[in-house]
């Protein structure tokens, strides 16, 4: 009857994450080697920590595999369709934040809003016959956002690698990709539109509505939303 807390398995989230829980008096600490995945948790009755790729959170909460989670928020709503319904956010945590943009190449001159972007596309699919392509991780969330500001004539390709490279790599026209500094977008040459700010992503703290929060877990989850001074909604 564990309460069981998805935490990113590896790298600067899952340090980031240890410290946040840390300073609410919650010590996490990995177990044994890189490779293994088990953790140890302190400070909470009830609790066990289960290591998982931050992409693979998402997935598990909403199947109720583990009843909280850490992860981007920007994971979330790309992965769960309808995520308000799977999950509850408990709490941003102040870490691990990026934005999802738009960007296009910075030769484009008089391309620097979602309204050129559309006129863009219309154009290229006029004189080459498809349709602009932009490449992204991101499909529901970039074509939810260029539904709502009314573009149209795009293609979403996939990325698989390194998204910003694509269009020098001339398999795409656009990228759709979460930036930190911009940095790595002004190396390829590209440029942020004004207007594009798919979403801010940052670490947040979520709980599944479908996990099974009965007898010991439930006051595992009123201890731990104690500890760190947030409510648990209408998880219990």
């Amino acid at each position: 009857m564990m309460l069981k807390l998805g935490v990113p398995s590896k790298g600067r989230l899952m340090e980031q994450t240890f410290d946040w829980f840390g300073r609410h008096g919650v010590t996490l600490s990995r177990t044994g080697s890189d490779r293994e995945y088990a953790g140890a948790v302190e400070g909470v009755d009830g609790l066990e920590l289960v290591l998982l790729s931050a992409g693979e959170i998402p997935r598990e909460l909403a199947a109720g595999r583990i009843h909280l989670g850490v992860t981007g928020s920007d994971l979330v709503r790309e992965k769960l369709a309808d995520w308000p319904a799977q999950v509850v956010e408990l709490a941003p945590m102040g870490f691990g934040h990026a934005d999802l943009i738009i960007a296009v190449p910075a030769c484009w001159p008089d391309v620097d809003t979602l309204d050129d972007l559309d006129a863009a596309a219309a154009a290229f699919r006029r004189a080459h016959g498809f349709r602009l392509r932009i490449a992204t991780k991101y499909h529901r969330l970039v074509r939810d956002f260029l539904t709502r500001h009314g573009v149209a004539d795009y293609q979403l390709v996939d990325s698989q690698g390194a998204t910003e490279g694509t269009v020098k790599n001339l398999t795409a026209e656009a990228v759709a990709d979460i930036t930190s500094t911009g940095e790595t977008l002004r190396a390829n040459h590209l440029k942020i539109l004004a207007d594009a700010l798919v979403h801010q992503s940052q670490a947040t703290l979520y709980g599944a509505r479908g996990a099974d929060w009965q007898g010991a877990r439930r006051s595992a989850l009123a201890q731990l939303c104690a500890r760190l001074g947030i409510s648990p909604g209408d998880l219990a």
